[in-house]
């Protein structure tokens, strides 16, 4: 069994987890996931401020849509945060570590036109799908087959919730 190390720090004996990974291997997947589960919970948050804060003649298509999409970002959440574990590493411990981590952009505006949302969280799922392309990557240079795996399904989430962002958002002024 290999030892358990995580990138920023060593696993408590009391967490260590059973794994055939290297400790390398255990220390890029979860580097690679702690990033994306960070971008994961940023992108929720984003998906579920502008479902609360939209506003205009679409309003409830828009409302309904972005809960849906937060719904399914937040279901995520947890099965990246438990591979995580699973492999032999540690996860996310705060929001501080979020901030850290994440690469997607809070929007913290007053108003934003729903248009601009929508083309927003079209963006940030795009690059949260290179995200999950290059953390394939790395389980690929480590033959973590159930993580890949993991990663195709939602990788076809996101680019669902694209084509509806890009599908809604036809016609929305700026």
């Amino acid at each position: 069994m290999a030892t358990n190390v995580s990138r920023d720090q060593e696993i408590p004996r009391t967490l260590q987890t059973p794994t055939e990974h290297s400790s390398d291997a255990v220390s890029a997947l979860s580097a690679a996931l702690n990033a994306l589960l960070a971008d994961t919970y940023t992108l929720f948050f984003k998906t579920k401020n502008f479902h609360w804060h939209v506003s205009g003649p679409h309003f409830r298509d828009y409302h309904l849509l972005l809960d849906e999409q937060a719904a399914e970002i937040f279901a995520i959440t947890d099965l990246i945060a438990e591979r995580v574990r699973m492999i032999g590493g540690a996860t996310l411990r705060s929001v501080g570590h979020i901030a850290k981590l994440q690469t997607l952009k809070d929007n913290d505006e007053t108003f934003v036109p729903p248009g601009d949302m929508l083309r927003q969280l079209m963006e940030d799922n795009r690059a949260l799908i290179a995200s999950m392309r290059e953390a394939h990557k790395v389980c690929d240079r480590h033959e973590d087959l159930a993580t890949a795996s993991l990663l195709e399904e939602w990788i076809d989430q996101a680019e669902k919730r694209v084509w509806f962002l890009f599908e809604t958002s036809r016609g929305t002024a700026h």
